[in-house]
């Protein structure tokens, strides 16, 4: 193929193969975002940008062109409130469970509880990392939204030692949710911790933890861990959070863990988008993802 004009994408290896390794699910979830935004388009805008993407990294040799991912549509829930799109999304992945790893594209963070119930595990086997500038620990008696996923799956049965949450901001959080997560025993990571110590070296300490006691890894990638000048389109950006390349090379990492079975991208907003830094930060992860996950393939 002549590349005059194009170049073979990451947007070309989406297709509905159905033995693909990899498969990508959209939650377009909007609805009760604690800030009101667009969150529902990001699936869609993410795809677009994958064309934006050559398979090839030219860092380490990376070639993705043999990579499959079966692409299964969106789930129907853009006009659904989170306690409504609970069962389509956790059917949505569980469906994937035969393939090494599913993508869920969101869609506010609300669409990372039925992605944990969507894996093939009872929730006393499963470990939950989340990549966050918040804890996600709000009350729930006012109902489900983008704010209390940790708190819902905590109320279901998750067991707090199980998760290990990475990237909090200061100013960002509350102290009763910092108390929350104390006493559910929540391993609790700050961006300082992560400056200190570095990013990648967190997340992997992190998943050797989870990779102990679990059986299946889900992690979420909330997108407002980034810090603010370098993901301007997610809502809850701060200044202060963590480089987007740390990001990147944390998401390869994640996807080359063989026990890490489904993730997710939350808090993606296009309409607060500026010069596609946010669609082509999204595409770039999960073009990251891809690399990571192609290494387990080599025995």
């Amino acid at each position: 193929m002549s590349e005059n004009k194009r170049w073979h994408s990451v947007r070309d290896l989406l297709g509905t193969k159905a033995d693909a390794a990899v498969a990508l699910v959209g939650a377009p979830l909007g609805r009760e975002s604690i800030t009101p935004g667009h969150c529902d388009l990001a699936p869609q805008v993410l795809r677009e940008a994958l064309r934006r993407m050559s398979v090839y990294d030219l860092e380490t040799g990376t070639d993705l062109k043999d990579v499959a991912v079966f692409d299964t549509g969106d789930v129907a829930v853009s006009d659904l409130k989170p306690a409504e799109a609970f069962e389509p999304i956790k059917a949505a992945v569980a469906a994937q469970a035969g393939r090494g790893l599913t993508i869920l594209a969101g869609g506010n963070n609300a669409v990372t509880r039925p992605g944990v119930h969507g894996l093939d595990r009872t929730l006393a086997q499963v470990g939950l990392m989340t990549l966050d500038a918040h804890f996600d620990l709000r009350d729930t008696d006012g109902g489900l939204n983008n704010g209390n996923p940790i708190a819902a799956l905590l109320e279901d049965g998750l067991p707090g030692d199980h998760i290990s949450q990475i990237g909090l901001l200061p100013f960002a959080n509350t102290a009763k949710a910092h108390d929350k997560a104390k006493r559910a025993g929540i391993s609790v990571r700050t961006a300082g911790d992560c400056r200190r110590q570095g990013f990648v070296a967190v997340v992997a300490a992190e998943l050797e933890r989870l990779a102990g006691l679990c059986d299946a890894i889900y992690v979420d990638f909330d997108i407002d861990v980034i810090d603010r000048a370098q993901m301007p389109a997610a809502p809850g950006a701060r200044p202060g959070g963590i480089a987007v390349h740390d990001f990147f090379a944390a998401a390869r990492l994640i996807a080359a863990h063989p026990k890490v079975r489904v993730v997710d991208l939350a808090e993606f907003d296009p309409s607060l988008d500026v010069a596609a830094i946010g669609a082509l930060t999204a595409a770039r992860w999960f073009a990251e993802l891809l690399a990571g996950f192609s290494e387990r393939q080599v025995p």
